[in-house]
């Protein structure tokens, strides 16, 4: 049997505030909203003054804003007052700090959403020389959809030199019998919680129970084996994990670590040291992708000032599927609703013409965005046309009834496909698919010591 550290996880050294008025202390993940000020305000105001984790990130609304430096300052600073003395270890019971003494374990988590859903997770630390985003990977834990470069420089400026890390990463784990996840609620059963209450601005609510006994790790492991030895290919490769949220952000934590191990290797750091560093690790939450309470939503697509009817005959050929018109909108979208490899397209005419709905029935067994995307683009190569990425059937619809615009709607996402896909086909197009409704997303609570 592997151990943890071979299977690439750690148990954390989890900090939580001591005082868990969790409406106050925690706030959504920093790339949500990124058009919304106006949340990000609300958000402000709800905590009253009081600490929180809003002020110890930087939402993504402001990454283009001219005072960004001072920011990051301004963070930096308040994650040392929230450490107590600048951070030094021996300060976290002290008054001036905001955390409670550190909780060794993984935490089993319950999340409540205001959908009525209850979504179940486990909190563990990963590490990240077991991570790679780069297409067919064949590490421990990969990337779903194509990291974009130049999003990572941006992320590494608040990264680096951080005296605190906080998780909106959530890794995703195909596990069909409930082992890690199911396992870690199992044992919690009857105990009381570490944390427990309402979150902000129609987040819903959430519960951790702690996994810190040689007992508790001993079933984690265990739990990891079973899905380990399930998920390993013929070439002795596992593909234990794979990055559901915050892609951008773990690779920023992979970049961070590979440029600051060459620096501890120049200033003459051995292997022992660099095997425990905590740049080296990134503290996430593990979800089940049968999980129930997990829904995963297709992103749609318009493209404006294209040829619709090339389009649709090139993808029919590229697919080797076959088209069909329907009567209504209503009609189209419960059609692509109960398939997972059909696709449809609303549009006017000849650009301002009447009214159509087409259905683009395909055999695919992958994703069906893995083959879609590629011959969108192939197609628009060149051209003038411009594509949006768009959440919501309805508001997809509605667009494609603008003049030299079609609205595509792509199919559910099927489960029992994701990893095969990814696996064999690598990481999908950006923008493929959406793990829930904004106000589900992951919401930042437990810190972990990074730099310092």
């Amino acid at each position: 049997m592997k151990t943890l550290k071979e299977l690439g996880l750690r148990v954390p050294e989890i900090l939580l505030p001591a005082k868990t008025d969790l409406n106050k202390w925690s706030v959504i993940a920093c790339d949500q909203y990124t058009q919304d000020k106006e949340y990000w305000k609300r958000a402000e105001a709800a905590t009253c003054g009081e600490p929180s984790t809003l002020n110890l990130i930087l939402p993504e609304v402001y990454l283009g804003s001219p005072d960004k430096p001072e920011r990051i300052a301004k963070i930096r600073r308040t994650m040392k007052e929230y450490l107590g003395d600048a951070g030094v270890p021996e300060a976290l019971e002290g008054p001036s700090g905001v955390f409670a003494p550190p909780f060794n374990g993984f935490i089993y988590i319950e999340r409540k959403t205001a959908f009525g859903r209850m979504r179940r997770g486990l909190v563990a630390q990963i590490d990240l020389e077991t991570y790679e985003w780069k297409p067919f990977s064949k590490a421990n834990i990969r990337a779903t959809e194509a990291t974009i470069v130049d999003r990572i420089p941006p992320r590494k400026e608040i990264r680096k030199g951080a005296p605190l890390e906080l998780p909106h990463i959530m890794l995703l784990v195909n596990d069909k019998d409930d082992l890690l996840v199911g396992g870690a609620q199992k044992i919690t059963a009857g105990r009381e919680p570490l944390y427990k209450g309402d979150l902000m601005c129609n987040g819903g609510s959430i519960t951790g129970w702690g996994l810190s006994s040689d007992g508790d790790l001993a079933c984690v492991t265990e739990a990891l084996n079973k899905i380990a030895d399930a998920n390993t290919a013929a070439d002795g490769s596992t593909f234990l994990f794979a990055v559901g949220d915050g892609n951008h952000s773990l690779a920023t934590a992979k970049a961070v670590w590979d440029e600051y191990k060459q620096k501890l290797i120049a200033g003459g750091a051995e292997d022992a040291e660099l095997a425990e560093n905590p740049v080296r690790f990134a503290l996430i939450e593990v979800v089940n992708i049968y999980d129930k309470g997990l829904t995963f939503e297709p992103i749609h697509r318009v493209i404006f000032n294209t040829d619709v009817a090339g389009l649709i005959k090139t993808l029919a050929q590229k697919l080797d599927g076959t088209v069909s018109e329907v009567a209504s909108a209503a009609e189209l979208d419960a059609a692509v609703k109960a398939s997972w490899a059909d696709f449809g397209f609303a549009y006017r005419e000849n650009g301002n013409g009447a009214q159509k709905y087409v259905l683009l029935k395909t055999g695919i067994k992958e994703l069906a965005v893995s083959r879609l995307q590629p011959e969108i683009d192939d197609f628009l190569k060149g051209s003038a046309a411009e594509i949006d990425y768009i959440h919501g059937s309805e508001e997809t619809l509605k667009l494609g009834e603008r003049e030299n615009a079609v609205g595509i709607l792509l199919p559910p996402i099927a489960k029992d496909s994701f990893f095969e896909t990814i696996n064999g086909r690598g990481p999908l197009p950006r923008k493929s698919f959406s793990m829930g409704e904004a106000d589900e997303k992951r919401f930042y609570l437990e810190c972990r010591r990074l730099f310092g």
